[in-house]
């Protein structure tokens, strides 16, 4: 079940507004990767406190003002929970609004960014969660290189 800014998980109450939205935002993001809820808490409040430490003004202000709707799966749909998608590296592509990460065989990407360095960050912190693989992509396909977590 996605969460939102009336329904969370009561460890996530002494956060700061901002900070408990970013981590709803980075758990629901998880649980539709196939994390397991008890795994996604904790990864999602830490991920939420260290990007607030380096977030800019107008990130902070974009995540304060998030409906909660944009928290939650942009597909709506609980069958694209994929647990079998855990054991698969992560990948950096090319995408039409500027670099995806995707996990290998996923339906649709987890998240884009306009440049690739956030994408390959991304990618890497995921995987190194996974205990997987983040393999990083030129923009005409091929692989430009791969780091192992497993």
């Amino acid at each position: 079940m996605p969460w939102d800014t009336n329904d969370y998980p009561s460890s996530l109450k002494n956060l700061n507004e901002t900070v408990r939205k970013k981590a709803i935002e980075i758990a629901n993001a998880m649980i539709d990767e196939g994390y397991d809820e008890g795994r996604a808490i904790p990864i999602a409040t830490e991920q939420a406190k260290e990007w607030y430490d380096s977030a800019s003004k107008s990130e902070i202000d974009q995540v304060r003002n998030m409906s909660d709707n944009s928290l939650r799966s942009t597909d709506g749909d609980s069958s694209s929970t994929r647990p079998e998608l855990l054991d698969k590296g992560e990948h950096v592509v090319s995408h039409e609004d500027g670099w995806a990460v995707q996990a290998e065989d996923a339906k649709r990407a987890s998240y884009v960014f306009k440049n690739k360095q956030d994408a390959v960050e991304r990618a890497k912190e995921i995987a190194k969660n996974k205990g997987t693989k983040a393999i990083i992509h030129k923009k005409d396909g091929t692989i430009q290189n791969q780091t192992s977590y497993e």
